[in-house]
């Protein structure tokens, strides 16, 4: 209604302004092409408002705003949805950081004590191979000691033969070396 007021208004403009308007063209007020002009744009204002079209042109536009204020309402509820999933991605890398440097802290730790416990394998086998081949060697010194032994002792006694022949006679001469031979036999051995 407010619509054909205004068209009203605007109509009585129309005719007062025709009336005033100069003499010298004295036309009829039916004559004045303005007049039906304004007349034809009232009765199509009142036309329009009569069918009620400012009704749906203002529901049409008030469900558009409507429309849009939801899909605002979806977009920033979209917008919320993907700025907690980028927050809770964020935390999964951080989680997944964190444990990939636990791992490699715990491999660093793990190397380190497998190293210690190589280096005292390889030192306990060598302190085995070492004691092992100082038994050896105190072993071969033993027998060669034996032996030097066994040769000074078979050597002191062709020697003593070889003397004792030189300065005794023949039978006094084999008891004495048998005699020594036993004797230096029971200390050598």
């Amino acid at each position: 209604m407010k619509t054909f007021g205004i068209a009203l208004v605007s109509l009585l403009f129309s005719v007062g302004s025709a009336l005033a308007a100069d003499d010298t063209h004295a036309l009829a007020w039916w004559e004045d092409t303005a007049i039906w002009v304004s007349l034809g744009f009232l009765v199509v204002i009142g036309l329009l408002a009569y069918l009620g079209v400012h009704k749906t042109v203002g529901k049409a536009l008030d469900e558009r705003a409507q429309k849009i204020a939801d899909e605002l309402d979806a977009a920033r509820r979209m917008r919320e949805e993907a700025q907690e999933l980028l927050a809770q991605y964020q935390r999964r890398q951080r989680e997944a950081e964190d444990e990939a440097q636990g791992i490699i802290d715990q491999a660093k730790k793990d190397a380190a004590r497998m190293g210690q416990e190589m280096r005292d394998k390889i030192s306990d086998q060598i302190a085995r191979r070492a004691k092992a081949a100082e038994e050896k060697i105190a072993r071969a010194e033993a027998q060669a000691v034996a032996e030097v032994r066994g040769q000074t002792a078979d050597l002191a006694v062709d020697t003593a033969r070889e003397i004792i022949k030189t300065r005794v006679d023949q039978g006094a001469q084999s008891a004495l070396i048998e005699k020594a031979i036993d004797e230096l036999r029971t200390k050598l051995h």
